[in-house]
């Protein structure tokens, strides 16, 4: 299975979640390494987006990613709180997530994104025993347009 990942190209092929563990996500507390992906190019261009200061427009590098298919956990909205879109996000998400982390059942935790719900980010445990099958299968320069920040 593949999923995207846009980053600052000094940092593109760093997977080991470190970046997430210093500074934490909605589905991550801090310590924790995980790896934010997404189920599309545009979605991870929308999550992007949405991260970055108005005034940057990064050097990026288009990460496609493979995730093993039989290691994923998917979490449905119909399992979350009503408020699970709120910015900044409930600390129950961190919970949640923390939970799959632990549980080491599944490499990967499919969650709806809170910005286009009918889309998906798939969360990697890069602690997984099984992480060692997560490979990146290409990289590319991505050009970022700056009107995406007008």
């Amino acid at each position: 299975m593949l999923v995207y990942r846009l980053a600052k190209k000094a940092h593109a092929r760093d997977i080991s979640g470190t970046g997430a563990a210093m500074f934490p996500g909605r589905w991550n507390k801090k310590g924790t390494p995980v790896l934010y992906t997404s189920e599309s190019i545009a979605l991870s261009l929308l999550e992007l987006v949405l991260h970055t200061p108005p005034m940057l427009v990064p050097n990026l590098e288009l990460l496609t990613i493979s995730i093993p298919e039989d290691s994923v956990t998917a979490i449905e909205i119909s399992d979350l709180p009503s408020n699970w879109q709120q910015y900044p996000a409930p600390a129950v998400l961190g919970e949640i997530g923390e939970k799959f982390i632990h549980s080491g059942e599944t490499v990967a935790l499919k969650v709806p994104s809170c910005i286009v719900p009918d889309g998906y980010n798939y969360i990697l445990n890069c602690s997984h025993e099984d992480y060692g099958n997560v490979r990146i299968i290409d990289q590319k320069p991505f050009y970022f347009d700056p009107r995406l920040k007008g």
